[in-house]
């Protein structure tokens, strides 16, 4: 793994990608570290340390978690990057429903440069409506986070609330479309998706507060609950049976063998090859898990408003068995995730036109007829293949939960044994990994080009001194890295065991 990273801080162009890539994302942390002008974020943060294994603080940290810590911190960056995401999901299912969008996915570059536009239009639109409910749920946080007392945590809002809702909407704002320009930027220039290591980094920020807590409990006091020495083997053998487990589903796929036939061109022959049609297991991906907690959330603060408002104990009831922890909620949650499985699975997948497509290059499956049989043998398998990756969505879903409110685990360390975070942080840092593996492929392979027998004796020397002047950039590139590293441990010190 280490000869592998020294090996891609070689590579010219690798290293700039990933230094630019690094740069950004650190820009992107800063903006989660900016309060918003008017606000005071003790109280937000004293209301989730106290909130730890509850049903609201378990709230709050699904919250925190996807803003990368900006919720809390009350940052300008605070909505995140998920209203571009939500965007984007928005066009991304119109596009099967509309025609007129669908054709301007099918005219090349333009087309999906006029869909990326209308896609920032409506980024736009999504950052009003939702940092205006945002600021006017802090105006009255009882609303957004339920146990929230202002008589004990204080007040959020510090000057006119007016005002402070007029200019907090345009900074939220702001903040999405600086991370949303972030993320193209990684994306065209970097290495990676840049929204989803937007993400991932996001998540991950949250390593050293878990750590923290782990270390808390681990050497708690005599007479405190705490996690002993088995039991903390038992959470780590777990941690990596679930990553194992993500990876798998992940990257598993039927492979549907495909047969050419043979063509005759003048004097070539062409086909005669056999293949194969990669199928998915979670051909879905996170996408599930993501829709159906969107939408448990909204029964449950209706029913809450309309049974306080209308004085119906029974409604009351109902919404306290819709929130997490309740068997309720998981059973309507694997409900919902099976069937925005098969949801995304009928909008994305296309059998008729992949059985179109295979007929018009002369291919076919074996052992199944061209044509509609072939659409519907795929469609068979995919609706086989949906369940498996429905079930492995519910259970990883499922995880966190399970430990926070069964086993008493602190949601800050329960929110890395699975759960939607740590889908998206093991499918993001796949895909970047298989990247830079591709540059590094694209390396060895110009390698063994130059040392074919045609070639000249002064690109022998350049090369020669080109590797020696990658290799200095290499030793430089670390001294700098070990700088900031131990600036950044020397500040983490100072902040906790000094101040």
């Amino acid at each position: 793994m280490l000869s592998a990273f020294t090996n891609s801080m070689k590579i010219p162009e690798l290293r700039s990608r990933i230094l630019y890539t690094l740069a950004l994302l650190f820009i992107s942390r800063v903006g989660a570290h900016i309060p918003l002008p008017g606000l005071d974020p003790k109280p937000l943060q004293d209301f989730f340390t106290a909130q730890v294994g509850s049903a609201g603080g378990a709230l709050v940290g699904l919250y925190n978690m996807f803003t990368g810590g900006a919720l809390v911190k009350g940052a300008v960056c605070a909505l995140g990057i998920m209203p571009y995401i939500s965007a984007q999901i928005i066009f991304q299912l119109m596009t099967a429903v509309v025609p007129s969008l669908s054709r301007l996915q099918q005219e090349g570059d333009v087309g999906r440069q006029k869909l990326t536009q209308y896609t920032r239009y409506a980024t736009v639109l999504i950052c009003v409506v939702q940092g205006a409910l945002l600021i006017m749920a802090l105006e009255n946080p009882g609303r957004l986070f339920s146990g929230y007392d202002i008589n004990v945590y204080g007040e959020i809002i510090l000057i006119n609330k007016g005002w402070f809702l007029a200019t907090s909407v345009v900074f939220l704002t702001a903040g999405t479309l600086l991370l949303m320009w972030l993320g193209e930027q990684v994306t065209q220039r970097g290495i990676g998706n840049g929204v989803s290591l937007l993400i991932t980094i996001g998540i991950l920020a949250d390593i050293p507060g878990a750590a923290q807590t782990l270390k808390t409990l681990i050497l708690a006091p005599v007479g405190v609950q705490a996690i002993s020495m088995p039991q903390l083997l038992i959470m780590i053998l777990l941690f990596v049976v679930v990553i194992a487990g993500i990876i798998m589903i992940t990257q598993g796929q039927r492979k549907i063998p495909v047969q050419y036939a043979k063509r005759v061109v003048g004097q070539k022959v062409y086909g005669g090859q056999s293949s194969f049609l990669p199928l998915k297991v979670n051909y879905s991906g996170v996408m599930p898990v993501i829709f159906a907690s969107a939408i448990l959330l909204f029964p449950q603060q209706i029913f809450s408003q309309l049974g306080a408002v209308m004085q119906w104990k029974w409604m009351q009831e109902f919404s306290q068995d819709l929130l997490r922890g309740s068997l309720v909620y998981y059973g309507g949650y694997a409900l919902l995730i099976l069937f925005f499985s098969y949801f995304w699975v009928s909008v994305m997948f296309k059998p008729i036109q992949i059985a179109d497509d295979l007929k018009k290059y002369g291919g076919y499956v074996p052992g199944v007829r061209p044509g509609e049989p072939t659409a519907q043998f795929l469609d068979f398998i995919m609706t086989r293949l949906t369940l498996a990756g429905a079930i492995f969505l519910t259970l990883i879903a499922v995880m966190p939960d399970v430990l926070l409110f069964e086993f008493k685990v602190p949601p800050r360390i329960a929110y890395f044994f699975g759960g939607t975070g740590m889908l998206i942080t093991v499918g993001v840092l796949l895909d970047t990994m298989r990247q830079l593996e591709t540059f590094l492929l694209q390396r060895h392979y110009d390698g063994f080009l130059r040392k074919g027998r045609i070639r000249a004796r002064s690109t022998a020397v350049a090369s020669t001194i080109g590797e020696a002047a990658d290799i200095k950039t290499v030793g430089i590139l670390w001294l700098w890295l070990g700088a900031i590293f131990l600036v950044g441990i020397i500040t983490w010190v100072i902040r906790h065991f000094v101040l």
